[in-house]
This record gives C-alpha cells, structure tokens and sequence, in this order.
C-alpha cells in the first residue's frame, strides 16, 4: 500500500502543486462586478504577454477567483504564476491548472534560440578575441626569442644547467604576462586567480607525486653552483671511490679503479659524506709492520724512520711518522706513515715498497717478528717431558739475509691512464654541469 501511494503520488499533476503555493491573503469584497473580474484578466494577459514563457497559459477570471490553464517549459515558471497574478489586486484565489509541457518542439526552440543567440555573440566577439590572441602570442614569441638569447644568461649563470633555468623563467614570466594582458583586453581578469589557483593546485599534486624527482632536481641545481669536485678528481661517496667524470642534471657519473661506471643520484651525492682525495697534492699511506717481542723497540723506530726519509718519493714535509701500535702475543705491531704528492706518485706503489723496504730492514737487522711457535702439551704421554732446554739441530744451513733492492718506480702511470679514459668519455658528452675551473667550497 505505501508503494502505491508513493507512485500516486508523483503521477499528481504540477497544477495541484502549484495551486496549494501563493495564495492571495487579505479581507474578501462583498461586492462582485464583472468588470472588476474583466480588468484583472486584462492586466494579467498583458503581464503574461510582456514574460518569456507564458504563451501558452490562458486566463479566466469569476468573483476574483482566477484560473489559469495552458502549459510551460518547466515547473519553475508555473509555480512563479502564483507569485504574478498573487500581487495583482482583487484577486480572491488562484486555480493553477498550468503543467509543464511535453512537446518536443517546444522544448527545443528555447534550446535552439539559445544557441543561435550565442553564436551570434560569438561572432560580434571574435575580432576583441582575435585581438587579444594575438597580443598574447606576440608577448609570448618576445620571451621566448629573449630566452634563447645566449650571452646574458651565459654570464649571469654559473654554468650551463642553471643558465637553462633563468631562460625557462623568463619564458614563464612572458607567458602569464600575455595571458594577464589578454584576458584584460576581454574584461575577464577574474578568471586569471582561478587558473592561477587550478596551476598552484596541480603542480602542488605533481610535487607530491614526483617528490623523489624534484629534490634530485634541487640537489642538482645545489650542486652545480657549489661545485664540491670537478673533473678528473678521486672522490668517494657512499662507499663508491673513483674518478669523476661528469655530474648531470640527475646524477654523478665516477669511473671506478677498475674501469667501471658508477652512476649516484644526486640527492643522494647532496647529502652524503663526499672525501675527496685530489683536494691536496699531499696525501698519507699508513701501514702496520711486526718485530719480535725481544727487539729494541727505540731501534726499530729508528730504523723503520730512517728507512722512509731515505725513500725517493716520500716528502720531507710533511714528516714521515713511526709509532708503536700494540703489544700481541708473539710481536710488537708498529705503525708507520708517510706522505707523497700523489699528483706524480701511486699511492697503492708507495705503500708497497714502502713496506717491503722496511721490512728487509727489520730483517738485515734480525728484529723482524718470526713466525709464532706453539707447544703442544699431551695429557699422560712422555712428551710433555721432554728436555726442551736445548735448541733442536737444525737441518738447514743459516741463510744470511740479501741486502733489498733499490726502491722501484712508483710514478702515478695508472692515475695518469685513467685520467685520459675520463677526459675521452668527457669529450664524447658536452651535458656536464662542471668546470675545471670553477671555485670549490
């Protein structure tokens, strides 16, 4: 039962509707003239006639009660009825029998007329629109033409990437320029803080998205102004060591000690720990030698001391260095430091025969840690008895010791070699955002 009153409900016609809203309120005449109820029918035909819409609708007027019949476009305009002839004065009631009509053509022709008032507003309002166009495209070919002017941005720039990046602002400024002009020649200013609004809206979305892009993009921007290597310089940078060969606009290209590319984001190289190794031309080798336990430890300083300043390719200043790191179980471990120009020598070479002339030194002296001898003790056998007080016979002759050889060459060849591969690769690409010659912080 409730279903079916509910579709009763809505087959009820519009006129009921409208007839229940609006009514006239106020004292009844007891008087009753036809000619009254003849001129309320006149005034409202002719404001009806005067309203869009109302073509349709036919007005009959006894005792002061109105009826209205006919049909409109919508609901609205026969609702609005009540309202009109309402204020007309000597109206008792009104019978709102108006419904809302279900031809075709007539719902259409408002439609059609409508468009057809458009386009010919359209048509009146081209040449303003053609002549704001144009404003808009000529403002924007002057900045476009301005930002592919090279010598100011190239000057004003530290380097290439961030001279790219004045020219797009430049052309971005023209850009909204010509748009704020064009829109001012049609008087639609207003619509430039919503498309300003709808832009700071996407590209706050775009951000969010690409967020891991947009700080590599920063921290390239950082970089390339800050400039904390160049080219050709042994750095290393989260564990990865190498020569540098390029940095780009999205990453920092090494070429390793064994001939491999190693590609840093970075953001990643921004934030980083970044050593770099050809800052100065001076540079330390550090390595750790034993002697035996028994030894003169002041003599083995001495002699290891001696030993490096004699080395060709170990500087003076700074000062080589010998300490004694720890006491093991079976030797003494000293430590030893030296400095060399690493511009003309190989640090891995260095530390090699720094070592092997140290230790032959500590050898030709009979200091050098011998290698550790063990007592094995066997529960309840005879050996643990064993009369240990007297050297075993040796089976070997004594081999006296040969005096080492001169030091070897130790030029920098292999950083030499390496620094062609990366001047090559360097020359094969020109988007390198260093400069040899650009400050350092």
């Amino acid at each position: 039962m409730r279903y079916i009153l509910l579709v009763l409900w809505f087959l009820v016609p519009v006129a009921v509707q409208a007839q229940s809203a609006d009514q006239p309120s106020g004292t009844i005449a007891v008087s009753d003239s036809a000619t009254q109820d003849a001129a309320i029918a006149t005034r409202i035909r002719g404001i009806l006639g005067e309203l869009d819409g109302y073509a349709d609708v036919s007005v009959a007027v006894s005792s002061g009660i109105v009826t209205l019949r006919g049909s409109t476009l919508d609901t609205e305009t026969a609702q609005r009825l009540n309202e009109l002839v309402g204020r007309v004065e000597g109206v008792v009631a009104i019978e709102n029998e108006v419904a809302e009509t279900t031809d075709v053509v007539q719902r259409l022709n408002p439609a059609v007329e409508r468009f057809l008032a458009r386009g010919q507003q359209l048509i009146a309002f081209m040449p303003l629109a053609l002549i704001a166009v144009s404003l808009f495209a000529l403002i924007v070919l002057l900045g476009f033409a301005l930002a592919r002017r090279l010598q100011p941005w190239e000057r004003l720039a530290p380097n290439a990437f961030i001279a790219d990046i004045y020219r797009q602002i430049v052309r971005m400024v023209f850009v909204i320029a010509g748009l704020v002009v064009a829109l001012d020649i049609l008087n639609a200013t207003a619509l430039l803080s919503g498309i300003l609004g709808a832009a700071g809206i996407v590209g706050l979305a775009i951000g969010f998205a690409v967020r891991d892009t947009v700080e590599n993009f920063i921290a390239s921007i950082m970089l390339s102004i800050r400039q904390p290597f160049r080219p050709n310089d042994t750095v290393e940078i989260e564990g990865d060591t190498g020569k540098v060969i390029r940095l780009t606009s999205r990453a920092t290209i090494l070429l390793s000690f064994d001939g491999n590319h190693i590609r840093i984001p970075n953001s990643t190289v921004f934030k980083s720990r970044i050593v770099n190794f050809s800052r100065n031309a001076e540079r330390r080798f550090t390595f750790h030698l034993s002697v035996a336990p028994e030894a003169d430890l002041a003599l083995a300083q001495a002699l290891a001391m001696k030993t490096l300043e004699e080395l060709p390719f170990v500087l003076a200043v700074p000062q080589a260095s010998v300490w004694i790191e720890s006491v093991d179980d079976s030797s003494v471990s000293m430590g030893l430091a030296g400095w060399i120009d690493q511009n003309d020598t190989s640090i891995v070479l260095a530390r090699s025969e720094a070592i092997r002339l140290v230790q032959a030194a500590y050898d030709a002296a009979g200091i050098g840690a011998q290698a550790p001898a063990y007592r094995l003790l066997v529960e309840g056998g005879t050996a643990a008895l064993a009369d240990t007080s007297s050297p075993a016979p040796s089976t070997k002759e004594e081999v006296t010791p040969l005096p080492p050889a001169p030091a070897q060459g130790v030029d920098a060849v292999e950083d030499q070699q390496l620094a062609e591969i990366v001047d090559l690769e360097r020359a094969e690409e020109h988007t390198d955002l260093l400069r040899p010659n650009a400050e350092q912080e």
